[in-house]
């Protein structure tokens, strides 16, 4: 365990080279209001915190900066999150002031503030489709030959799919068995609905037209819906701008990252309640073995629907960023309430 003078200069380096990005020396941290402590003490105090894997020294002649065992460290026992400013409060309820008609609209708002409010790149992860129960199937015909089917979920998630058929009688059976389909299966988890159909609905189906199997199978594509994350991201290109990513190399991993919604997913989610932090390796990614990130989950109607979450250099701000990701997980669902309630 560190002293309280060993905190303190650790809390002024860390909070020091994130304002400048520079080493920090000895002489720089006495010179602080709150370090009643003489320089040659701080400098003693910062090699013993190098030798204990809390700092390191970049160049021989150089300041000291924290490592990831630092930060760490910081993170856990000493940051102090702050409260967001009334202008930031103001700037996030006048964008849900606007008109959206989806949730997945102000998912991505969500996202956009928070890159905007940061510099950072920002994830936001939606609700999972398997989370998700039917509402509302409905047949849009376009022509004799094609359609439009929508399906509407309880998140208020809207999927979209084109149909085309040669014989046009068919889509007068598909709007009968849509209606069939409103009727029985209406809240029953997207998980089992094909299974519901083809037990309870097929036989019934059969009944009404001959071409209840080719009916089956477009309602059935109507279904596949994609059972991935809904996954949206803000200010991806934002770490181009921070000192740590110039390196071409480590900005191509970044961007590879971004494609791989699989590994996003992996990072950014968590059912745990609460804020978490990783810190540079904590990651297990080459890719952002130089990132921090920072996730919160978030509840609609009190039930799990997705996360939150901030990813940036090690040399982030993290009592600024843990209070901007509190406030959001807690007030981002009340924004959004009166939206998912006109979605059921």
């Amino acid at each position: 365990m560190l002293t309280e003078r060993q905190q303190k200069i650790l809390a002024s380096v860390v909070e020091s080279f994130v304002r400048n990005a520079e080493p920090v020396g000895s002489r720089t941290i006495s010179k602080r209001g709150d370090i009643q402590y003489s320089a040659a003490t701080v400098r003693n105090e910062m090699a013993d915190l190098e030798e204990m894997g809390f700092l390191e020294q970049p160049h021989a002649s150089a300041g000291r900066i924290p490592t990831n065992q630092g930060y760490r460290y910081y993170v856990d026992h000493l940051v102090q999150p702050r409260s967001l400013d009334l202008a930031d409060i103001n700037m996030i309820r006048q964008y849900f002031t606007k008109r959206i008609n989806e949730l997945e609209q102000a998912f991505q708002q969500i996202a956009v503030i928070i890159s905007q409010l940061t510099n950072y790149t920002s994830i936001v992860l939606g609700p999972e489709v398997h989370q998700c129960t039917l509402k509302h199937l409905q047949i849009v015909p376009l022509s004799d030959h094609k359609a439009v089917a929508i399906m509407v979920t309880d998140t208020g998630h809207v999927e979209k799919r084109g149909i085309s058929v040669t014989n046009p009688t068919v889509l007068k059976d598909l709007e009968k068995l849509v209606n069939l389909l409103n009727d029985k299966l209406s809240g029953v988890a997207l998980n089992d609905v094909r299974e519901k159909m083809y037990s309870e609905i097929f036989r019934e189906l059969s009944k009404h037209t001959e071409q209840y199997e080719d009916l089956m199978r477009i309602v059935d594509q109507i279904l596949k819906a994609n059972e991935r994350d809904r996954i949206f991201m803000g200010g991806a290109t934002n770490l181009m701008n921070q000192p740590e990513f110039h390196d071409v190399r480590k900005v191509k991993l970044i961007f590879d990252l971004f494609e791989d919604q699989d590994v996003l997913r992996r990072l950014f989610d968590s059912e745990k309640a609460g804020i978490r932090v990783t810190i540079g390796n904590e990651n297990e990614l080459e890719a952002v073995s130089n990132c921090s990130i920072i996730t919160s989950t978030f509840t609609i109607q009190g039930r799990y629907v997705g996360s939150i979450g901030i990813l940036g250099p090690t040399r982030m701000d993290y009592g600024k960023l843990i209070g901007l990701i509190d406030y959001l997980s807690q007030d981002f669902p009340r924004l959004i309430d009166r939206l998912y309630d006109a979605s059921l």
